[in-house]
């Protein structure tokens, strides 16, 4: 290649992903940050102080969020492979606009759980869409890449929102409302080539049977896969309560944690992932993470000082730095050839079952044994799984 056509490869591609995909992960992150403020600070905080609801009316209705997303999951895949990415990602965006503008009349708890459920239709797509454009080569590099535009967008969503409220809930809700409707406008610009529909039209009687081999083969790692979102899905509805009422935060010391974990958990996406391709090996990573996680979760529950949870949100963060890309590189390899729209759809419909559950056990949790049991709760959760994988062979994690 002479060193014109280099310079336009060069132009073309950062972190290995073309203009396109770079416009999806601007997209991406418009959708997280709007889905963590509303899933962690909107929801929580105004399903309890507005509308004065139970924790497990807030857990119900994450958990219908997520529901909504995981059941469609499968059938987006499948889509996917079938009709422009463009066209599934622009109607999913505008019922995800659909959903936030429609918690400004959710005044009943039935109208509150319906809004966060219409929310989550929209959700999907464009995470699939996203997984579909990693190449095999660097798996964990370009997956950490990816999970840094996720993390960075859902992370500084709820700290932004959180101070935001502390002013106007007006401007806060406005705003989402706005970064919502960008990211339907943006979908336009998307290319619409159908390409990839005449490529995978594999009949859908092959993908299956590939699919339940692949879920075979992989059969040891779906323990691990559901309880790991379910241990940290069941924070969800407890996190500004137990802050401001366990640790005595208030806003911009709880946003200052948020902000610690997430850049810590940002900053080390990549280099993680890195790390990972260039040792070859994906267990131990995921045993340490995991561990750490648990200890992590284990000395938050006790109610520490604001510094000693400060350095915990930093373990937490780079835990999650150590997760993340190894695990969803390794579940990249179960993925087949030309199927990856119902093959990510599948397999992140399995991921969601664990979310599906988690916010609503950890309400019920919290109004049965407080916001503590649910930290002890999810700790061994995290603690059970590191032991789980530090005992598979080859045949498992390796």
């Amino acid at each position: 290649m002479d060193g014109k056509g280099a310079y336009y490869v060069a132009k073309r591609q950062i972190f290995g992903v073309g203009a396109n995909m770079l416009l999806l992960s601007v997209i991406l992150f418009i959708v997280e940050f709007v889905r963590g403020a509303v899933l962690v600070s909107l929801l929580p905080i105004y399903g309890a102080e507005t509308l004065g609801l139970s924790p497990d009316v807030i857990g119900v209705a994450i958990s219908a969020h997520y529901i909504t997303d995981t059941l469609l999951k499968i059938m987006i895949g499948y889509l996917l492979d079938r009709f422009s990415p463009r066209l599934i990602v622009q109607i999913s965006l505008i019922v995800a606009l659909a959903g936030v503008y429609a918690l400004q009349f959710a005044d009943l708890p039935w109208m509150f759980i319906g809004a966060a459920a219409i929310y989550g239709i929209g959700m999907s797509p464009i995470w699939i869409v996203c997984l579909t454009k990693v190449t095999d080569e660097h798996r964990a590099t370009q997956m950490g890449y990816l999970y840094t535009v996720w993390l960075f967008g859902l992370g500084s969503g709820p700290i932004i929102c959180n101070i935001l409220l502390d002013y106007s809930s007006a401007m806060t809700y406005n705003l989402l409302i706005l970064l919502s409707a960008a990211a339907v406008v943006l979908s336009f610009f998307m290319r619409g080539g159908r390409e990839t529909a005449v490529l995978n039209r594999i009949p859908i009687r092959e993908q299956l049977t590939a699919l339940r081999e692949r879920i075979i083969a992989m059969r040891l790692l779906l323990p691990g896969m559901i309880l790991q979102t379910v241990g940290a899905s069941m924070l969800i509805p407890i996190l500004p309560t137990f802050a401001t009422n366990k640790l005595g935060l208030t806003g911009a010391q709880y946003s200052i944690l948020l902000t610690a974990g997430g850049l810590c958990a940002v900053a080390g996406m990549i280099p993680m992932g890195k790390l990972s391709d260039m040792l070859g090996g994906k267990r131990w990573f995921l045993v340490s993470g995991f561990a750490s996680f648990a200890i992590g979760l284990y000395l938050l529950a006790w109610g520490l000082s604001f510094w000693y949870c400060f350095v915990i949100a930093v373990v937490l963060g780079l835990s999650y730095a150590a997760i993340l890309p190894t695990w969803n590189a390794m579940l990249a390899s179960y993925v087949p050839p030309k199927q990856e729209g119902i093959g990510w759809g599948l397999l992140s419909t399995f991921e969601g079952i664990g979310v599906m559950i988690g916010p609503i056990l950890g309400g019920v949790l919290a109004l049965w044994g407080g916001e503590t049991t649910v930290f002890w709760t999810s700790a061994v959760l995290f603690g059970l799984i590191g032991v789980y994988y530090s005992t598979l062979k080859q045949g498992g994690v390796h």
